[in-house]
């Protein structure tokens, strides 16, 4: 697994996304910087609140989705975050025992945490890699990848609330398309985006100082159009019900019910053929 040499650098005194992310969700693994940056978000836009949750409940569906009647065994989780409960790697192994799961980010607080995770778990399919997703090479060439993941067989490539944070001057796009390249067919591209299509005008200015919030903790967030996210998904087939807001993907009973326009953000599946 991941980190045999020296563990990088933590720096808790700026507020990182993945932390963020754990605090929206009621975890215990950020600083007082992630929390006072989350913070300042809430307050601006408390929407951030049941936005945290639908995207995790949707990762949750989506790999279960997956893993069974999908018959997909092998998960790549890109900008994965802090091991929250359920993890994807425990959504997915309920489903099938035999899934083997790689998780990838760039915070050094997330491998910790997830060297932790696995510790008394050795033998669970499942290992981390620290890298940045803007170095998509630096992932498909790891010694952990082809350790988990046997490219010769379809892969669920899992990019949630990841894409938001990453700026058009590093290409997303073709960052999704490098990935996409190194897996074969009848893999799936799994992605959560954040957008701006639904603020009104009497939401402008709490959206624009939620976005000053992220800025100012060094990691700003770029919403995108619906147009703009469904160009993640060229070349793909984009499976029913499509390009939807995070709660009207196969909801199920215990989906909590919002308002289309609510929910700032979206998601879908996509199989490669």
């Amino acid at each position: 697994m991941a980190g045999q040499g020296q563990a990088p650098q933590i720096e808790t005194d700026r507020a990182h996304p993945a932390r963020m992310y754990d605090y929206y969700l009621g975890g215990h693994h950020h600083s007082e910087a992630d929390a006072r940056a989350a913070e300042k978000v809430a307050a601006a836009m408390p929407v951030v609140w049941p936005a945290a949750r639908a995207n995790r409940d949707f990762m949750t569906r989506a790999t279960r989705w997956l893993a069974g009647p999908c018959g997909v065994r092998q998960f790549l989780d890109i900008g994965s975050g802090i091991p929250t409960e359920p993890n994807l790697h425990q959504v997915a192994q309920a489903v099938a025992p035999d899934a083997k799961v790689l998780y990838s980010d760039s915070d050094p607080l997330v491998l910790r945490h997830g060297r932790e995770l696995l510790r008394g778990a050795p033998e669970s399919g499942t290992a981390y890699i620290h890298a940045d997703v803007t170095d998509p090479v630096s992932i498909l060439d790891a010694p952990e990848l082809s350790d988990t993941i046997d490219l010769g067989r379809p892969v669920a490539l899992s990019v949630n609330a990841v894409f938001h944070f990453i700026g058009d001057e590093h290409r997303p796009h073709e960052i999704v398309r490098t990935l996409l390249g190194a897996l074969p067919a009848g893999s799936y591209l799994v992605l959560t985006h954040t957008t701006a299509d639904f603020v009104d005008a009497a939401r402008v200015e709490g959206a624009t100082n939620a976005l000053q919030a992220y800025a100012d903790s060094g990691t700003p967030l770029r919403p995108r159009t619906r147009s703009e996210v469904t160009r993640f998904f060229e070349g793909l087939e984009l499976l029913e019900p499509g390009l939807v807001v995070p709660h009207r993907w196969r909801p199920g009973p215990e989906t909590p019910r919002f308002g289309d326009t609510e929910i700032p953000g979206y998601v879908g599946v996509a199989r490669k053929p």
